[in-house]
């Protein structure tokens, strides 16, 4: 019925509000907040409560009634936007003309960074013994959280500071290679044919964003042309117009929604209006970036955890995988010739995971079953949830806590005494 529809959506929002509030409260990103609140307030949890009788009103009021549904038709669609937004604000950050300037440092340090491909790929070899589980946990614990740690960065003060070129610049080098990878991935589990039939779907997606490339690099002035308009609602309009459009339309030729946003917001960055776009739409990202977080969620059974597999294999996850983050982050703030001190807070910072590990998750639950088995629909998606809580959580504390961080490093790192503070 509409009217429980409406109630299990206005439920969502102030759950996610009460989420929220709790997370600011402590100093923490709100992703971890937002992932628990849909995974307490889904089936699972929720859904197994028995019937709570209020005598003194005379209500009975049934959990199994009041848990919220990730196949609901606007959780579901308010999930997709908020990939969709999450990855256009990306894509503002980075003009096309931007990469190319900073090309070879960025080739350098992203190169570096693509050894944290390893650990996901050897766990899940040696484990599971097949090659896409092995390919969907690489990327999994590979790719860093470029909400989380853009959001860090302006919250602690560091966008202004030379840690910040290495960081963004690595992410931008990610954004790219998670491109080609999401396109690989989506094809092969998405696709009718599986591993053998995704060739032409492979191709395919290539071929689109080669397409996309060509229209970011050389299609500046038309955007500049379609945002010339006086009015705040129409501008907010167009561009989520375009956005969701372009988004939906590569969704359907077989190239990830997320990527294409990415790639609209790179369109975008090198207008005069990408300030304006920023400032009308931060609203709207939030809010469904909230929705995505809170349906991956849903989506997850908590006491899958208390299998002794899925802990095990997220606490290798996370000793592998972090040391290795870690290492390549600080080789990749000498490749910007930042010293010890400012290296190791590229360190810290590049350890969170986030959202395109949430989203390499989704993927893997949308997979079919019967064709992938549950290790694939079910096991690692549980891997990456349980695997992301851990992973946002210590990296943003590692942010916060860098200089403190820095006294137990610095005898480690540095023979010279003589160093100069960062900011």
């Amino acid at each position: 019925m509409a009217e429980l529809e409406l109630i299990h959506v206005g439920v969502m929002f102030a759950v996610l509000a009460v989420a929220g509030g709790l997370a600011n409260r402590v100093g923490q990103s709100v992703i971890p907040f937002y992932l628990v609140a849909g995974i307490l307030m889904g089936e699972a949890v929720l859904g197994s409560v028995g019937t709570l009788s209020l005598d003194t009103i005379g209500v009975a009021i049934s959990g199994s009634e009041l848990w919220l549904d990730p196949d609901s038709e606007f959780i579901h669609l308010g999930a997709e936007l908020g990939i969709v937004f999450l990855l256009f604000f990306l894509g503002l950050e980075f003009s096309m003309d931007r990469l190319i300037e900073s090309k070879d440092r960025i080739g350098k340090a992203g190169t570096i960074d693509l050894l944290n491909f390893l650990p996901g790929v050897l766990i899940g070899y040696f484990y599971f013994g097949g090659i896409v589980e092995a390919i969907l946990l690489g990327g999994v614990v590979y790719i860093s959280s470029s909400a989380i740690i853009t959001k860090s960065l302006i919250d602690l003060g560091w966008i202004a500071n030379d840690e910040s070129a290495p960081m963004l610049g690595t992410l931008v080098y990610e954004d790219l290679v998670i491109a080609l990878y999401l396109a690989v991935v989506s094809a092969i589990l998405l696709g009718a044919g599986g591993i053998s039939g995704a060739t032409t779907d492979i191709l395919l997606a290539i071929g689109v964003l080669f397409v996309l490339v060509f229209v970011v690099y050389f299609g500046t002035e038309y955007f500049q042309e379609f945002l010339e308009i006086d009015s705040v609602e129409l501008t907010v309009l167009r561009t989520v117009a375009i956005t969701v459009f372009v988004a939906g339309g590569a969704l359907a030729l077989g190239v990830s929604e997320a990527v294409a946003a990415f790639f609209v917001g790179m369109g975008f960055s090198s207008t005069s209006h990408v300030h304006e776009i920023e400032e009308l739409l931060i609203p709207i990202r939030d809010v469904f970036a909230a929705v995505f977080f809170f349906w991956i969620g849903l989506l997850t059974d908590p006491f899958v955890f208390l299998d002794t597999t899925v802990a095990g294999l997220i606490l290798a996850a996370v000793a592998l995988s972090g040391p290795t983050k870690f290492l390549t982050g600080y080789l990749g703030g000498r490749v910007y010739d930042l010293d010890e001190r400012r290296s190791f807070r590229v360190a810290c910072g590049m350890t969170t995971r986030g959202e395109f590990s949430l989203i390499i998750a989704a993927i893997a639950t949308s997979a079919s079953v019967d064709q992938w088995g549950q290790a694939v629909t079910e096991t690692i998606p549980s891997i990456a949830v349980g695997y992301v809580l851990v992973m946002s959580v210590l990296g943003t504390l590692a942010m916060q806590y860098a200089d403190r961080l820095w006294l137990i490093a610095e005898p480690i790192l540095v023979e010279d005494e003589d160093v100069t503070p960062a900011d």
